[in-house]
C-alpha cells in the first residue's frame, strides 16, 4: 500500500459540550449527525483496502462487504474517516454491529450477508498522491463532496454524511435523528486541520436521568483484602415485577470506592435470596448480559458479583438505551431515599420518537459547506 497517509493512524476526537455551540464563538462550525457505530478509517490503494478502528486495530476481516464496497464505490486512492454501522429496519442497532467482531470467519461471512454493515464518510484525509491532513475542514469537506458525489442517493453501502452550518437545523437534528438510533450531533471548526488523536471537534450527546435499583456490586481490579474497593454498581429496573439488569455505574474516585463498599455491606445477601440468584447456575453466554455470566466480550474476566438486597434507589445520568440496557456506563448522581425500589420501572424512561434512517442517509444534497 502506497498512500500519503498510512496506518497506524488515530482519528481526530471530540470533547463533550452541553448544548449546540454558537458558531461565531468558534470561528464558524459545521454540524453533522453523530453516528452510533464503530469509528473507522478506510485506507484504499487500488484493490488494497484496510479498515482500522479508533485505537488503530484492524477491522478489515470483520467487514468483507465494506471492503468490497470500498473497491467498487470509493476513489482509486484515498483515506477516509467515517463510521461503520448496521441498520435493522429504519434505525441503527449497535448490538447487532458488535456481533461482527467474531473469531470465526464463517460466522462473520454469514452476518455480513444477513445484517450487512454500511460505512458513512465524514472526512477526507488523503486523495490520490496528496495528504489533506493540514487543510482546513471547509476544504476537506468540499473535496469529500466532490470525490463522493456519485454516492448521494445511491443507497449505499457507502454513504456521505449530512452537514449544516445552521445551529437551528443542528438543534432539530439533535432531537429528530435520535429516533433513527443516532447519538447526537458533532460540531467541527471550519478552519481546523485534521489533528490525529486531538480533541478538536465538539460533541453534543443526549443526557437523561433515571432512578434505578442498586442490586449488586463488583470489586475494583485494584481491590485488596487490606484496602477493599468497589469497582462498579450493578443496576436494575423492574419489568412486570421482575428485576432486570439494566447496566452499571463505575466512575468513582478511590476514596469514594472505599466509602461506597463500606456503605453497602449491610445490604449484602446470599445469592439464593437475590432476584438474580437463578442466573448463577446457567448459561455462560446470554443475550441479556446478566451479571455473573460470560460472553465473548468478557472471556477470561471475573464477572462474579456481590448480591445486594434491592432496597436502595440511585439516580443516574445516562445518554440513551440500547435495547433494554443503558448504552454506556451510567453516571452516579445521588441516592434517592424517597423512592420505593418497586417504583423503578422501565416506564420512566423516555422513548425517542421514531425516525427513518433512510431520511438521514438519503437526505444528503450537494451544495458546499452549507449542505443540509
Amino acid at each position: 500500500m502506497d498512500l500519503p497517509v498510512l496506518p497506524p493512524l488515530q482519528p481526530m476526537l471530540a470533547k463533550s459540550v452541553s448544548g449546540i455551540p454558537d458558531p461565531a464563538a468558534h470561528g464558524g462550525l459545521v454540524f453533522e449527525p453523530k453516528w452510533d457505530g464503530f469509528r473507522c478509517l478506510v485506507f484504499k490503494d487500488g484493490d488494497e483496502v484496510e479498515l482500522t478502528s479508533r485505537n488503530t486495530k484492524p477491522l478489515t476481516r470483520y467487514f468483507p462487504e465494506i471492503v468490497a464496497a470500498a473497491r467498487e464505490q470509493l476513489p482509486e486512492r484515498c483515506v477516509l474517516d467515517g463510521e461503520l454501522f448496521v441498520a435493522v429496519g429504519d434505525r441503527l442497532e449497535f448490538e447487532v454491529l458488535q456481533e461482527r467482531i467474531h473469531p470465526a470467519a464463517s460466522r462473520v461471512q454469514l452476518l455480513s450477508e444477513q445484517t450487512p454493515a454500511g460505512f458513512v464518510a465524514f472526512d477526507l484525509l488523503a486523495l490520490g498522491a496528496d495528504s489533506w491532513l493540514d487543510r482546513p475542514f471547509r476544504e476537506r469537506r468540499a473535496g469529500l463532496e466532490e470525490a463522493l458525489a456519485h454516492l448521494v442517493g445511491g443507497g449505499g453501502p457507502c454513504h456521505l454524511t449530512r452537514t449544516t452550518t445552521d445551529p437551528v437545523e443542528a438543534e432539530r437534528w439533535f432531537g429528530a435523528f435520535e429516533g433513527a438510533g443516532l447519538d447526537g450531533v458533532v460540531a467541527k471548526p471550519q478552519d481546523a486541520p485534521y489533528s490525529p488523536n486531538g480533541r478538536t471537534m465538539l460533541k453534543i450527546k443526549h443526557e437523561r436521568t433515571a432512578d434505578v435499583v442498586v442490586a449488586g456490586y463488583r470489586e475494583h481490579k485494584t481491590s485488596t483484602p487490606e484496602r477493599p474497593l468497589l469497582g462498579s454498581l450493578l443496576l436494575g429496573l423492574y419489568d412486570d415485577g421482575r428485576l432486570q439488569h439494566v447496566g452499571v455505574s463505575a466512575s468513582f474516585t478511590e476514596k469514594r470506592r472505599a466509602e461506597l463498599l463500606e456503605e453497602l455491606q449491610p445490604l449484602v445477601c446470599p445469592v439464593e435470596e437475590h432476584p438474580w440468584g437463578e442466573w448463577s447456575d446457567w448459561a455462560i453466554a446470554n443475550p441479556d448480559r446478566v451479571p455473573g455470566t460470560q460472553s465473548r466480550w468478557s472471556a477470561g474476566k471475573d464477572l462474579s458479583f456481590t448480591p445486594l438486597r434491592p432496597e436502595r434507589v440511585l439516580e443516574v445520568k445516562y445518554d440513551h438505551m440500547e435495547g433494554r440496557r443503558f448504552r454506556h456506563t451510567a453516571h452516579f448522581k445521588r441516592w434517592r431515599p424517597d423512592r420505593d425500589p418497586a417504583s423503578c420501572t422501565y416506564d420512566q424512561l423516555e422513548e425517542p420518537v421514531g425516525y427513518d434512517l433512510a431520511e438521514v442517509l438519503d437526505g444528503v444534497r450537494r451544495g458546499g459547506i452549507g449542505l443540509a
